[in-house]
């Protein structure tokens, strides 16, 4: 092997380290207009899973998160029923691009939130962050769970 190939195949695996490193199962990153946020979360990615949530948990870091996975886009609606801290409910489509943000919302209200139609994801942080970072609808969320249909997929190193 000659030493530009050598070069060459160390900048790659290089590259393929970082972009893989930047996607975990346990983390979500955010950007958009506003900035970079990033969050560590617990993943809900079953009905039993999903139907707990953040459920009975009296503090969550302020870094920290849940995300919702489904198996296909759909119309979703979320609760506080015993969430007894305040939320920001981020929805997103297939493509992890934030549709619809609902901020604070209102711990052990079981008023309907709906989230819309065509959402596969659902990202839930400490109530008034969302504000706090500026993420608005058109920001785009990275992790494993989203795919080959990501806008900002695990494969990106920026």
């Amino acid at each position: 092997m000659t030493k530009t190939a050598v070069l060459t195949f160390l900048t790659m695996m290089t590259a393929a380290t970082a972009a893989q490193s930047a996607c975990k199962q346990s983390q979500v990153d955010l950007r958009g207009d506003w900035g970079q946020a990033r969050f560590t979360v617990e993943v809900a990615d079953d009905p039993s899973e999903r139907s707990q949530g953040l459920m009975n948990r009296e503090s969550m870091a302020r870094s920290a998160g849940m995300l919702f996975v489904y198996e296909f886009p759909q119309r979703v609606a979320f609760w506080m029923r015993n969430t007894l801290i305040p939320l920001d409910m981020i929805f997103l489509d297939e493509t992890g691009t934030v549709q619809r943000i609902h901020e604070n919302a209102i711990p052990l209200d079981e008023t309907a939130i709906p989230g819309g139609d065509n959402i596969q994801y659902v990202l839930e942080i400490n109530g008034g962050l969302s504000e706090r970072f500026g993420i608005d609808e058109g920001s785009v969320l990275r992790h494993p769970a989203i795919g080959e249909n990501a806008v900002w997929g695990c494969q990106d190193v920026n």
